[in-house]
């Protein structure tokens, strides 16, 4: 009877975790998701579309991995990614033009797998400057929170409450519960569309290459995926005793990008916060048995995107800056992670805070978004700085 229940416990304990770390990971950040692609030009059924082709294809390749590595590398969308494309707005030629961008983020990511030298140089983009596009980016939908308490104080203020709360109390569900208590408001307070007609499908979006489109949101969205989503990812799996060999999963994240992007779906890259619930302790004493979570979790992540197209309907029918808000929140952390990394080295503060400030404006310039700007800025000052010293 003790084997038995040992037996059990081998799957019961990874696929709860599995399981929590999908719900924490999905309500977490869909959202941000969804007002992403619709920033950049997608309809709600494009949306919503590309939020299932996400869940679905990061399912199926951390089943893949899982069970063919037993290693617990979890898989996730780019948020930093979904906050970039909020930043960058619609660029010319619509959302077939930033599915084409799309494209483009993920054959780098396929190239920095498959020819070594490449994925080198990228590693050598000074993490500072990285890590300060990243938080000009998110500035200013993290200003979001303020903005609604100022325009719809008595439905922001109980999220915010509830959020700072659970901070305190059971920080790894404050953002979910936030999420729940925002739906109970809009619920309460907006009149729902019929959900029953919200039935998932996917959407082929014909993609449409464009300079503009490949600079402004294709090479960002892959600097922001793999600087702050497969480097923390690879860290997380590193610091439980696990290293992987990367290149095969770049090569894989990458094509899972690719076909998500034609439905719709932005870039896929290694998790960073979740995937601690897979690879740590919490998944299982025995580190070789830890993979179950992740394959518990790529299932929950397939089951969760078949309600891709009920989140989408529910999120048009809110109003936008509530949904803002919430995503705003989500992303402090992330806001704080990046500002942190940024300022490390003193000697590179100022083209780092001239990144910060050029991604944080807004403005773009002959059709390029700021945050590509931000970059050249900041990585012109300090090659400049190095030359004089």
């Amino acid at each position: 009877m003790a084997g038995q229940g040992r037996g059990a416990g081998d799957f019961i304990q990874p696929a709860s975790a599995g399981i929590l770390a999908a719900v924490v990971g999905f309500a977490s950040a869909f959202t941000i998701v969804l007002q992403g692609l619709t920033a950049a030009g997608a309809t709600p059924v494009q949306a919503a579309s590309g939020l299932m082709a996400l869940c679905v294809v990061k399912g199926l390749i951390g089943i893949q991995m899982g069970l063919y590595n037993r290693l617990p590398i979890s898989i996730t969308w780019s948020t930093p990614g979904a906050a970039l494309l909020i930043a960058t707005g619609v660029p010319v030629g619509g959302f077939a033009a930033t599915v084409g961008g799309f494209l483009v983020a993920a054959s780098l990511i396929m190239l920095a797998g498959l020819w070594p030298l490449f994925g080198r140089l990228v590693a050598r983009i000074p993490i500072g400057l990285a890590s300060a596009m990243l938080a000009g980016v998110l500035f200013d939908l993290c200003l979001a929170p303020v903005r609604s308490m100022a325009a719809l104080p008595w439905l922001t203020l109980p999220i915010l409450l509830t959020w700072a709360l659970m901070l305190r109390f059971a920080r790894l569900y404050a953002v979910p519960v936030s999420v729940a208590v925002t739906a109970a408001l809009i619920g309460w307070s907006t009149p729902l569309p019929d959900l029953a007609a919200a039935w998932p499908r996917p959407e082929l979006v014909l993609p449409v290459f464009s300079l503009e489109a490949a600079i402004s949101i294709g090479l960002p969205l892959f600097i922001v995926t793999m600087a702050s989503q497969n480097i923390p990812g690879l860290a997380v799996l590193r610091g439980n005793g696990y290293d992987p060999d990367t290149r095969p999963i770049f090569i894989i994240t990458g094509m899972g990008s690719a076909v998500a992007a034609l439905f719709g779906g932005q870039s896929m890259n290694l998790a960073a916060i979740t995937a601690a619930l897979c690879a740590g302790p919490e998944a299982h004493p025995d580190p070789g048995k830890r993979y179950r979570a992740t394959v518990a979790a790529a299932i929950t992540y397939i089951l969760l995107g078949l309600g891709a197209s009920y989140a989408a309907a529910f999120i048009a029918a809110a109003p936008p800056l509530l949904i803002q808000a919430v995503a705003g929140l989500a992303l402090l952390p992330s806001l704080a992670s990046a500002l942190a990394g940024s300022l490390a080295k003193e000697a590179e503060r100022l083209p780092v805070i001239l990144t910060f400030t050029v991604a944080a404006s807004g403005i773009g310039f002959f059709g390029i978004g700021p945050a590509f700007w931000g970059l050249i800025a900041g990585g012109a000052l300090m090659l400049c700085l190095k030359k004089r010293r």
